[in-house]
């Protein structure tokens, strides 16, 4: 068990045993937990913007008078995305059962959360990409296309990298966003800190397990927007 100081004649250890119980097995447990949390919202970011970066450009390029306008297909993608936008992440998990199974052989672990995971954030990065695209000056692609720039050299050398510092604080919102997913995943056997905190908190009526996995939640967001923000500002100040 660990040794906690007694401070003023009051005992931590014998205080933490009375509202947790036996606690030499809470670090290793919230570190697991951690780990499997981290683990399914890299992963699951990282495949959201594999596939809902290619989204976002398709739908920018494809705006009226855009590079590659086309309204149909425009119009028809922004649906698809919008439909699956409006999903609510709890049913996705259960609709999402079948493709999970197909995928990976099972649709319980934290292996299995990371399809519907990514499913949930694939449209979300499209609109947040979407949106951080929008916002760069029609001039600085005109002056590529003045230039006799192809689409190709717009996209990879005008629209991502003049971009870079929002697509790169929309990724810290995508993560953030997904450890909240990850822990709702974790209620019905994802892993994770959200299983830890429903079935040895909530089930087992320790409440000082689910503050804890608040805690570590707290601090896993905080670290995420703080190397989001850092990383934005470098770029930022590069171009200064």
């Amino acid at each position: 068990m660990i040794e906690l100081v007694s401070v003023f004649g009051f005992n931590l250890t014998d205080f933490m045993t009375v509202y947790l119980g036996d606690n030499s097995w809470i670090p290793s447990a919230v570190a697991v937990a951690l780990w499997e949390t981290t683990y399914m919202v890299f992963l699951s970011t990282l495949f959201s913007y594999i596939f809902g970066l290619p989204l976002a450009i398709i739908l920018i390029t494809t705006e009226p008078g855009h590079i590659l306008e086309n309204v149909r297909v425009n119009s028809i993608l922004g649906s698809i995305v919008n439909a699956a936008r409006s999903i609510p992440f709890i049913i996705l998990l259960i609709l999402a059962i079948p493709f999970t199974r197909f995928i990976v052989g099972t649709s319980i672990g934290t292996v299995a959360s990371i399809v519907p995971l990514t499913l949930a954030a694939i449209p979300f990065v499209a609109r947040l990409v979407e949106s951080s695209l929008k916002e760069l000056d029609w001039g600085l692609i005109e002056a590529a296309l003045s230039m006799g720039a192809n689409t190709w050299q717009i996209i990879s050398k005008v629209l991502i990298p003049e971009a870079l510092p929002s697509i790169i604080l929309g990724v810290a919102i995508t993560a953030i966003n997904l450890v909240g997913y990850s822990a709702m995943a974790g209620v019905v056997g994802g892993g994770g800190l959200g299983t830890l905190a429903y079935y040895h908190g909530y089930m087992r009526y320790q409440p000082g397990i689910m503050w804890i996995t608040v805690i570590v939640l707290i601090l896993l967001v905080q670290l995420i927007q703080v190397v989001g923000d850092r990383l934005a500002g470098r770029i930022i100040n590069k171009r200064r």
